[in-house]
């Protein structure tokens, strides 16, 4: 990073265009709104105090079925929104740009795949056609079903294009086998390896 502080309106500027191209790259279409609601999240999770949270273990990330439990037990449909729009927001941020911290612990990518991708679709399902998030039922529904196609275009954004040792090559191996990431495959094809289909268990929602 320069030694200049970058402005909110840059960031939001930088991520726009880094996620515009990397959906064009792989041939992924997505409602200008959509975009733009993405945007907004990289441009706020950038902040640490918008991602993290205070919990009984400090100051950290939350894990995602501690997130989906806050939906659950939640008061009414308002906090019920809000929680289930924070899993899917956290979710698609950690599956996005950062898969490779998820590599050997207990749940990998695929499960963020997955509870991501039905978190924004039981929100695209309850904001209704009434109050202040209903517009964004579109927006929710496209996110839910191409879930796993957003993931790939933020890895892009996130990753450099070429494997730095093995050990990346082995882990985008891993990410294809549990999602079937077309990303992931790519770089398996230019190091030489074709992935078969056979092999891989989508998780695609």
């Amino acid at each position: 990073m320069p030694d200049r502080v970058l402005t909110s309106r840059s960031v939001e500027d930088f991520f726009h265009g880094a996620l515009t191209s990397a959906l064009d790259n792989q041939n992924v279409e997505a409602a200008p709104r959509t975009v733009h609601y993405v945007v907004n999240v990289l441009a706020a999770f950038s902040r640490s105090d918008r991602l993290y949270e205070h919990t009984e273990d400090g100051y950290g990330l939350r894990p995602l079925a501690l997130l989906y439990a806050d939906a659950v037990y939640s008061a009414n449909a308002a906090e019920r929104n809000q929680a289930l729009r924070r899993l899917g927001d956290v979710a698609l941020f950690i599956a996005g740009l950062f898969s490779h911290s998820l590599n050997r612990k207990l749940v990998d990518v695929d499960y963020y795949v997955g509870m991501g991708g039905a978190a924004y679709g039981q929100l695209s399902a309850t904001v209704g056609s009434a109050g202040r998030d209903a517009a964004l039922s579109p927006v929710f529904d496209e996110l839910s079903r191409k879930f796993a196609d957003f993931v790939d275009a933020l890895a892009e954004v996130g990753e450099d294009a070429n494997f730095s040792n093995d050990s990346d090559l082995l882990r985008s191996y891993e990410v294809w086998l549990r999602t079937g990431s077309r990303r992931a495959a790519q770089r398996l094809r230019r190091a030489g390896i074709q992935p078969s289909d056979s092999n891989v268990s989508r998780s695609r929602h």
